[in-house]
């Protein structure tokens, strides 16, 4: 394979933001690992007392990801999330006005392999606080990943929270609006289906997200982000093969998906594990207003999901244009 080195003449500023980007790959793929050796190393040393007291905290802790997190403006605002939105680069793109009043629960599509449009917008920077006002964002992740030790700590402070039943309530069940729970509706088996150009979505049998927004009567709002599947290549895994099958066993019993990716490294364009540069546009979509309902019947959750599907496709084909999605290519659900 011939290799493709990145000019030495490249600019600073360009420097830095793939090693902001470098950092994230960092976190998402190998920080909780590190965190949890360092916990283990802490036990079996002479600073075992520091882990005893950790593990006090954890306890009295234990619920803070499903009661609104503990997010830090601090760490949300640092300049590393400035650059690393500029290496795509990272936009947001409102559609409507979201009243501040109502509580709101966006349907984030697609997962994408790491699903960067809706970090970068969600727990970064201040896009979100600007185009929609008076709303507090919160990103639901899964919740095995806030039994990791000192890694709970710094997700959180990122504004991420759990995506258990009971995080979701607490955030659409706050008094007086202003509120939103953005869920990757796809989740991780979707993440198996990030490849470039590809524009299938996993929703079909997803409707606990229905439910959730009937019961609290919080607005839907379909998110769909251009560009999160064109980051990374995936090995080939069509659906039957035995790389899928072994994937998808795999998901079942972790809970997360495997997808095998690769993309560019720091000094050559390649092969490694750097996403690719190409631009990320986050669309929201108009608001579903939505009646409180505390039981919902089958056929009141089937319509409203039927509905959402509806206006999804809507708000893909009205911007698909804009983002190089060739006119014949349509969402596909799953």
């Amino acid at each position: 394979m011939k290799v493709e080195f990145a000019p030495i003449n490249i600019p600073l500023k360009r420097r830095i933001q793939t090693i902001a980007v470098l950092q994230w790959i960092f976190s998402f793929l190998l920080l909780a690992e590190f965190c949890c050796g360092f916990f283990v190393i802490l036990i079996l040393g002479n600073f075992w007392f520091l882990a005893v007291l950790y593990l006090l905290w954890l306890y009295l802790d234990w619920e803070t990801p499903c009661t609104g997190g503990r997010r830090s403006q601090w760490v949300r605002n640092w300049t590393v999330w400035k650059y690393f939105r500029e290496y795509f680069p990272i936009h947001l793109i409102k559609t409507s006005d979201l009243n501040p009043n109502h509580n709101y629960l966006l349907g984030f599509h697609p997962h994408g392999v790491l699903v960067a449009g809706a970090f970068g917008n969600f727990c970064t920077g201040p896009s979100f606080k600007n185009l929609f006002p008076g709303l507090t964002p919160y990103l639901h992740i899964m919740p095995i990943w806030f039994g990791c030790p000192f890694f709970r700590e710094y997700i959180m402070s990122a504004g991420m929270v759990s995506a258990s039943k009971e995080s979701v309530s607490y955030v659409l069940n706050k008094e007086g609006g202003g509120h939103a729970s953005i869920i990757v509706i796809g989740g991780a088996e979707e993440s198996l289906n990030a490849h470039p150009g590809s524009l299938t979505l996993n929703i079909l049998k997803r409707k606990g997200f229905i439910k959730m927004a009937l019961k609290h009567g919080a607005h839907l709002v379909p998110v769909f982000s251009f560009g999160e599947n064109e980051l990374f290549k995936q090995v080939a895994n069509p659906k039957g093969s035995w790389l899928r099958n072994v994937q998808e066993k795999l998901q079942k019993i972790m809970g997360f998906a495997l997808p095998l990716f690769h993309a560019r490294g720091v000094f050559q364009y390649s092969f490694g594990l750097i996403p690719y540069r190409q631009p990320i546009h986050t669309v929201v979509g108009s608001p579903i207003p939505v009646k409180r309902n505390l039981n919902p019947t089958t056929e009141e959750i089937e319509q409203l999901h039927a509905l959402y599907l509806q206006k999804l496709r809507k708000l893909f084909e009205e911007h698909k244009r804009n983002y190089g999605i060739p006119e014949h290519k349509s969402l596909i659900f799953e």
